[in-house]
């Protein structure tokens, strides 16, 4: 990962508890400009974060499986569900279907690429999802994902600087 990119996830272990409160005021009552916010933040964020230079989502957390991504990925790699399943997955506490151990599986720990990109699930190809409409849905997940993606987190500190000024 990029010197600049652990400084910034740095920033974001600092800052937790101003997170953490800022979020919880979302919850209560967000502005109009929520979405706006994240949006604009997300272009600004992903306009300097590379992330093959990072994959720290890739490395630390798993996403969750949908069946038509189990189904695609199994047919994409030429094997049986089931034994994609076996050899993959597991269900979480939530019952959802996430990968057994970390980091990812079609993960190249050299170049950060995914040999399964085309076909990759739905929550990959999704994330962070600060681009996403309704942004107050998903504050709980934003907010861990500020601590484990740089863009997330420098999406939410140009919003703190934003509020803050």
């Amino acid at each position: 990962m990029k010197e600049a990119y652990k400084h910034q996830l740095l920033w974001s272990a600092q800052n937790r508890k101003v997170i953490k409160r800022l979020f919880l005021g979302w919850r209560k009552k967000a502005p109009k400009d929520l979405d706006d916010r994240f949006h604009s933040g997300h272009e600004r964020a992903f306009a300097e974060v590379d992330c093959l230079a990072c994959a720290n989502c890739c490395r630390t957390t798993s996403p969750i499986f949908k069946e038509r991504d189990i189904v695609r990925i199994a047919k994409h790699l030429g094997v049986k569900v089931s034994d994609f399943s076996n050899r993959y997955l597991r269900r979480d506490e939530d019952g959802d279907w996430i990968l057994q151990s970390s980091p990812c599986s079609f993960l190249d720990l050299e170049t950060n690429a995914c040999s399964i990109y085309d076909v990759r699930p739905q929550a990959c190809r999704e994330f962070p999802h600060t681009d996403r409409k309704n942004m107050r849905e998903i504050l709980g997940i934003t907010e861990q994902n500020a601590h484990l993606c740089p863009a997330v987190s420098k999406t939410v500190q140009a919003i703190l600087d934003e509020v803050t000024d």
